[in-house]
């Protein structure tokens, strides 16, 4: 069956300007990413860097926006499916000597992009399984554990969440783009409240004050446990017969857990028990004002945090794929890709991540937050319990915020499923991949082949995240002492899947590697895309030097540094582990090595050339978008 769309079913322009731009912020969905992300950003270039997080989070940004402005103007020009891959091939066609490589130049651009657009569903697939891990414990505590959430679950659950929103997305885009409105509606409003509630915690909990932390248990306290000689707390009978923890007594009363910003962390709970508070030079605690949040710190910091932060930024380019379902792509699309990069990009993410930066206290520490399952979830626990007046209230409170994530989720996994599935479209039309991956649904008119082969894929990655989520430096510290023997002995909890702290701690972190191969596969992209708009307008008649020339070049080193720094970060930045940066390189060469030879043997068997002659050129300027 050929998979030419002039032999078969073509997409619906369906979509408007809201549309657009509502797909792109499902993509970049604030409120899922600053639950699932800040655990990451909390362990990576520790013990320090996470000083730098709100900053890293605007340098990020910045090169974002350089990078969209550059989608921007071609999606002008070459409004139409496929994205940086076609535009890639439209910008060289357009050129008086450049032309012969135009296929060279969009088989690259679209190979590289897979790295991105196949990974990160994947990753959206293994990061939710981690919240539903996490709240099962809330809902289920004596099943699951709170510190080792269950490999069982986690694996049963990518497979199925995989498979739903594949159906979702093979259902067609119309109905994809109800569901991210209704989705963006919630996660944003959910967002302003839990800042606004971290903000006024913060605000009222000054030096000396009465503040919350958790137990070993990770129930909520706003008093002193007693320690052993070992430092470890006491447990007593209560009048119930239940065990508890023993509070340590002042003038007959419980005494009160006072927070402290400066000096030697008086008053520290034994789970709380790290350096001194105060020790600045060594490692990094809390911040001890709000211009600490929004300060730099250090350079290398600002590299750490950004080279995760564009995870979370990412998606704002995704609407270039939907050319064919726009109603008005060539005014439409290039208003949506800066409009939802702001949106999300500029006012949600500097918001919540302040409040959140903000947040964190001697009762709740950035290392707290690096060992933690979701520090988020944590920090609305106590932000709650405050606010509410009883940890129940807290806990139901994250509950409800945790709700709103995990439907984000499904937006935000769904969004970039779609994308993924239109870019391998575009390839399998052009007979750059396998045709079948060019066919559309003949009554969804969604590319359906290419979503069901990313569900395949998803549901892999997926289970490779969860696998060694744990692992690395995320190794809890009660890793050895968590599980209960209920839970050993349990279906959900099978000894081959749950390692010891020695042997985690010797493991590479996958979510780290997922993250960071995700990340590289936009980097990659993003430098591409800018070195694209570069050819694309050098010859035009609308060419600006600073849109056309220092926008893009600056996005483009800005990339290409973010990916050099995979390579010497660990060698000049102390407490950086080199191991998952090395395995994502791994990763990213093994396919860039894999796409060349797939490029030069298929095309030998199609008969195609490398180099476009300039009759081939000229058929392909002349050829509808």
């Amino acid at each position: 069956m050929s998979a030419d769309p002039s032999s078969g079913p073509v997409m619906k322009k369906t979509l408007g300007l809201t549309g657009l731009t509502m797909n792109a912020m499902a993509l970049i969905a604030p409120g899922a990413f600053l639950w699932l992300t800040f655990q990451i950003q909390s362990q990576y270039g520790a013990p320090m860097a996470g000083c730098a997080i709100w900053f890293g989070i605007l340098a990020a940004i910045m090169l974002c926006f350089a990078t969209a402005i550059s989608y921007a103007e071609l999606s002008k020009l070459y409004p139409g499916a496929g994205s940086s891959y076609f535009f890639a091939e439209q910008a060289f066609l357009s050129k008086t000597h450049a032309y012969k490589f135009a296929r060279l130049a969009k088989f690259i651009t679209g190979w590289a992009s897979h790295l991105y657009y196949w990974v990160y569903p994947g990753l959206m697939v293994g990061v939710t399984a981690i919240l539903v891990g996490y709240l099962a414990n809330q809902f289920w505590p004596d099943t699951f554990n709170g510190t080792i959430s269950s490999p069982t679950l986690m694996i049963g659950f990518c497979i199925v969440f995989a498979i739903g929103v594949s159906y979702i997305a093979h259902r067609g885009v119309s109905g994809s783009t109800g569901v991210n409105i209704a989705i963006n509606v919630i996660q944003i409003s959910a967002l302003l409240v839990f800042s606004v509630i971290a903000l006024g915690y913060r605000l009222s909990h000054g030096e000396g004050s009465v503040g919350w932390t958790f137990d070993p248990d990770g129930n909520p306290i706003n008093v002193v446990l007693e320690q052993d000689k070992d430092g470890s707390p006491v447990k007593i009978k209560n009048d119930k017969g239940e065990d508890v923890y023993k509070v340590v007594q002042e003038n007959g009363t419980d005494k009160p857990y006072r927070l402290t910003y400066n000096g030697a962390g008086v008053d520290q709970t034994p789970v709380d028990a790290t350096k001194p508070t105060g020790d600045k030079q060594d490692t990094f605690e809390f911040h001890d004002s709000a211009l600490s949040v929004v300060s730099p710190h250090g350079f290398s910091f600002i590299i750490i945090q950004a080279c995760v932060a564009i995870l979370i930024l990412v998606g704002f380019e995704s609407v270039t794929s939907m050319g064919e379902e726009a109603k008005n792509a060539k005014r439409d699309i290039p208003r949506a890709v800066l409009l939802s990069l702001f949106i999300q990009g500029v006012v949600c993410y500097l918001i919540e991540y302040f409040c959140a930066g903000y947040f964190l206290n001697p009762g709740y520490p950035i290392t707290k937050a690096a060992s933690s399952g979701a520090p988020i979830g944590d920090m609305m626990t106590l932000a709650g319990t405050w606010l509410f007046g009883s940890p129940s209230a807290g806990k139901t409170f994250m509950l409800i915020e945790a709700a709103t994530v995990f439907l984000a989720l499904i937006g935000t996994t769904l969004s970039c499923m779609n994308t993924g599935a239109r870019v391998t479209y575009a390839m399998g039309r052009d007979d750059e991949m396998p045709a079948h991956f060019g066919m559309l649904h003949g009554k969804n008119l969604s590319p359906h082949r290419a979503i069901w082969t990313l569900c395949g894929v998803s549901i892999v990655i997926g289970i490779i995240t969860v696998l060694w989520c744990l692992c690395g430096p995320a190794v809890p510290a009660t890793m050895d002492t968590a599980l209960s023997d209920g839970q050993k002995a349990s279906i959900w909890y099978p000894s081959f899947l749950v390692f010891s702290s020695a042997k985690a701690a010797a493991l590479p972190n996958s979510l780290l590697i997922v993250t960071l191969t995700s990340n590289f596969g936009t980097f990659m992209l993003y430098m591409l895309t800018c070195w694209v708009a570069i050819v694309a307008f050098r010859e035009h008649h609308s060419f600006s030097g600073f849109k056309h020339m220092f926008i893009p070049l600056f996005g483009l080193i800005a990339n290409l540094l973010c990916m050099l720094f995979y390579i010497v970060g660990p060698i000049f930045v102390s407490g950086m582990s080199p191991y998952e940066p090395r395995w994502a390189l791994a990763v990213a060469a093994v396919w860039g090595i894999y796409g060349g030879l797939y490029f030069v043997f298929s095309g030998k068997k199609k008969g195609k050339t490398s180099f476009v002659s300039s009759a081939d050129a000229a058929a392909r300027r002349a050829a509808p978008a």
